[in-house]
């Protein structure tokens, strides 16, 4: 591909088309076992550090997304658990000392199902907390990249990965190191991971409101809240997840 935004439009058009024919049925898997939590009247709680906080964001607390959706976030030990701001740095992600407070202040119950997201998938913190999921008894789907996790080895003492953990695992199509365009001295330039996980999310999304359309029932779904009557409509469901979704930054 050429260095140029129309190489880069060309790597991620090709990148979406293949993400979505090759995950077709693990966006089914996904979007079964996340029906199933709503049914349950479960929470869908969204995890991922770096780069891939952007799908947890993607998930939960969006126009056209689903109410009973929560973000968690590394800083919520400090936002919630009362941690001094120092706590948080570019190498917490690292550390899988941190994720069993992270889990006891998220408002979990046990119906609940989890959704993480890492590139990599190898940090420890991911790991880590994919384990935690798992021992807690609750579903987890993951969304990673292949290619990337099996040529790195894990950061965490187990040596596992999150591919290796989770019910079902999405491929986010990325290449080794996330970039798409070489450069001419080494290296490379034009991330994908953050498109084509964007676009798993609301595809999961959406086959789950349809699955619950054709079944006759409602779905609890936003509205943006810039439009007339839209807070109203957000602030109704959200009274019936009370105590168990945040807001919050």
């Amino acid at each position: 591909m050429t260095l140029s935004a129309e190489g880069y439009l060309s790597v991620v058009t090709e990148t979406i088309a293949r993400v979505s024919t090759e995950q077709r049925d693990a966006v089914r898997q996904a979007a079964d076992l996340i029906t199933e939590t709503l049914r349950a009247d479960g929470v869908i709680h969204a995890f991922g550090t770096g780069h891939s906080e952007a799908l947890a964001m993607e998930i939960a607390g969006r126009a056209g997304g689903l109410v009973p959706t929560n973000r968690i976030a590394l800083r919520d030990v400090v936002l919630y658990g009362g941690e001094p701001a120092s706590t948080l740095g570019p190498t917490l992600e690292r550390d899988p000392a941190a994720v069993k407070r992270l889990y006891e202040l998220a408002p979990v119950a046990p119906q609940d199902i989890f959704v993480v997201a890492s590139n990599s998938g190898v940090n420890g913190s991911i790991v880590e907390f994919a384990l935690l999921v798992k021992e807690r008894g609750h579903k987890l789907i993951a969304i990673t990249s292949r290619d990337h996790s099996s040529r790195v080895d894990s950061r965490h003492p187990s040596g596992r990965k999150l591919s290796e953990i989770a019910d079902v695992v999405l491929d986010n199509g990325a290449p080794y190191g996330d970039a798409t365009l070489p450069l001419p001295g080494g290296g490379a330039v034009g991330a994908v991971s953050s498109i084509t996980a964007a676009l798993l999310a609301q595809q999961i999304v959406v086959e789950v409101v349809a699955q619950l359309v054709e079944a006759g029932e409602t779905p609890p779904v936003y509205l943006s809240a810039n439009i007339p009557a839209g807070d109203a409509h957000n602030n109704a469901l959200e009274e019936r997840y009370a105590g168990r979704i945040r807001r919050g930054a």
